[in-house]
């Protein structure tokens, strides 16, 4: 296991990484940094510890609609797959329901249709 110092809040921190992952590590390290950075920026939280709790809960919901939306995307594969002989009224239906489905993950991003 190779070890990477990092800053992350101007901090540094010493990481555990696995051989050859140390790009994603990175990453994963920039992405943290950037969350912290935009809510200490913003003025309204400066306690260190409620910036890191704030930034990954809202690093976890963005996770969380990615994991939606690629759900979703997969019902529509799923869908669109279905047998042909299958009657076109129902298919209907379960197209609606999936734009539905769709809509609801989008949230306050918009409408797909």
């Amino acid at each position: 296991m190779k070890q990477i110092e990092v800053q992350i809040l101007q901090q540094s921190y010493v990481l555990a990484c696995p051989e050859g992952q140390e790009a994603r590590l990175l990453d994963a390290v920039e992405r943290v940094d950037t969350a912290m950075t935009r809510i200490r920026d913003a003025g309204k939280v400066r306690a260190r510890e409620r910036i890191a709790v704030l930034a990954a809960l809202n690093l976890a919901f963005e996770l969380a609609d990615r994991e939606a939306l690629s759900a979703a995307a997969q019902s529509v594969a799923r869908a669109s797959a279905a047998p042909t002989g299958t009657d076109e009224a129902a298919g209907d239906e379960r197209v609606q329901q999936l734009l539905l489905r769709l809509d609801e993950a989008l949230g306050d991003d918009g409408r797909l249709l």
